[in-house]
């Protein structure tokens, strides 16, 4: 069996233990001879590479760790990026919901004018990114984690049309079938979950037992409108991931026809979901008092010790399962061993959804192997479904024509239509004040 080299692409970040606990737990149908961390920020990238060395030194002793700010020596001769990259960094997506916070207008990393924003600051990075890895590695597999999924997707698909090794990915739908799994005590590998939409924009139609062929989905819905619905680590989450998942009991309470997503709750519950929201204290001063501090200090602490083993954020847990790390890797593992294993992926719509865009990027059911995803059909939509992705997939393609064409008034009809703006004026004074606070991450909008 092939051993594989492989980059982490924003190896700096808090999510890099559990890829690399990912890559041990795979390791005797994952094989790998070489694993690079890339990042642009040396501080936290010698941190989180020295932490990986520790990790595979005493869990994989024949693997080759390395951490590198340099891309050749990153992207050279790799089978598989794993990229997590944050343009701007979490000091950036403070100011992205802080500003729509000012403006009465809900403040999220991904969805409305925080979305758009990142998504205006991720776009460039992303096409860079991807240029220079298929310089050195033309054959690599490339899979996105980078946010906004739904906008970085367009974007690629844009600038990369027939680039069939970029494979756009998101772990909200796995943490929702973890979910479905710890309510009904079962493995979440046993659960099959048909699901349609855009990125952070969709919903659940069925969930099945693969090996009974049993349909859970009245049971969950039951479920959920009785006791609430929480993250399967809900004992690990911060507040407000908790409250995240508890609005799916309230919209699926209004409308029972589908199994909701959770960010949909910005959308359909703006109301309510801005009044939970502190201008002050934002998710992104969550993570930064939070995991962020906490994570690194743990590293710090395994280096000291040249020991990872007593640390909590960052300890193997073969038992446990961890959604963003582990989801990844499997993904890698099911393409590279040509397992037909099932995710819900993002990738171009082409009659998918039968009565939708089809150059419209969609997160659909698929199979994955060594030929990439093998999307399950959705067919035709309800005229309700069918409007609220309309709406949202023509403000994710404006918002990527506004940069691709440094267009002012494409930025502006992209945030208007939002329905976390929809006001006109509203939407050209965010933009304004997004145009200021980016400065010269974005392109010059004329």
């Amino acid at each position: 069996m092939k051993k594989l080299n492989i980059c982490i692409a924003g190896g700096g970040s808090t999510y890099t233990p559990g890829i690399l606990a990912g890559l041990i737990k795979t390791k005797n149908k994952f094989p790998l001879k070489k694993l690079i961390l890339y990042d642009n920020d040396e501080k936290w990238l010698e941190k989180m590479g020295k932490l990986a060395q520790i990790m595979m030194r005493d869990y994989y002793p024949s693997l080759e760790v390395i951490y590198t700010v340099e891309r050749e020596k990153a992207f050279r001769e790799i089978d598989f990026v794993f990229c997590q990259i944050r343009t701007g960094g979490l000091k950036m997506r403070e100011k992205d919901e802080k500003t729509a916070l000012r403006h009465g207008v809900i403040g999220q990393e991904t969805c409305g004018p925080g979305g758009f924003s990142y998504g205006m600051r991720s776009i460039k990075d992303m096409i860079e990114l991807v240029k220079e890895v298929r310089k050195y590695s033309k054959d690599a597999w490339f899979l996105n984690y980078t946010n906004p999924a739904a906008i970085v997707a367009v974007a690629l698909e844009k600038e990369f049309p027939n680039d069939k090794r970029i494979l756009n990915i998101c772990d909200q739908p796995i943490n929702l079938q973890l979910a479905y799994a710890r309510m009904l005590d079962k493995d979440y590998q046993d659960l099959i979950v048909h699901y349609f939409g855009l990125n952070h924009f969709g919903w659940v139609t069925k969930v099945i037992d693969k090996k009974t062929n049993k349909d859970y989905t009245k049971k969950l819905k039951d479920l959920i409108k009785e006791k609430g619905f929480a993250p399967v680590d809900k004992e690990q989450r911060d507040p407000s991931c908790l409250v995240t998942y508890n609005a799916v009991q309230v919209m699926l309470k209004h409308d029972p026809t589908y199994l909701p997503n959770t960010y949909l709750q910005y959308y359909l519950l703006p109301k309510r979901s801005l009044a939970t929201l502190d201008p002050n204290w934002t998710r992104a001063n969550e993570v930064m008092a939070g995991r962020e501090r906490r994570v690194f200090a743990e590293c710090e602490e395994a280096i000291k010790n040249d020991s990872a083993e007593n640390t909590t954020a960052v300890k193997i847990d073969l038992n446990k399962k961890n959604a963003h790390g582990d989801m990844i890797v499997e993904i890698a593992e099911s393409i590279y061993n040509d397992t037909n294993k099932y995710y819900i992926v993002i990738v171009k719509n082409d009659n998918i959804i039968s009565n939708f865009e089809k150059d419209a990027m969609v997160e659909v059911l698929c199979k994955l192997g060594k030929d990439g995803a093998k999307p399950y059909k959705v067919g035709k939509i309800s005229t309700y479904y069918k409007a609220l992705m309309q709406q949202q997939y023509a403000y994710e393609k404006l918002a990527v024509e506004a940069y691709f064409e440094n267009s002012y008034l494409k930025a502006l009809q992209a945030l208007t239509l939002n329905r976390t703006v929809v006001d006109q004026e509203l939407a050209k004074k965010i933009l304004d004040s997004l145009i200021e606070i980016n400065g010269s991450y974005w392109p010059e909008l004329k």
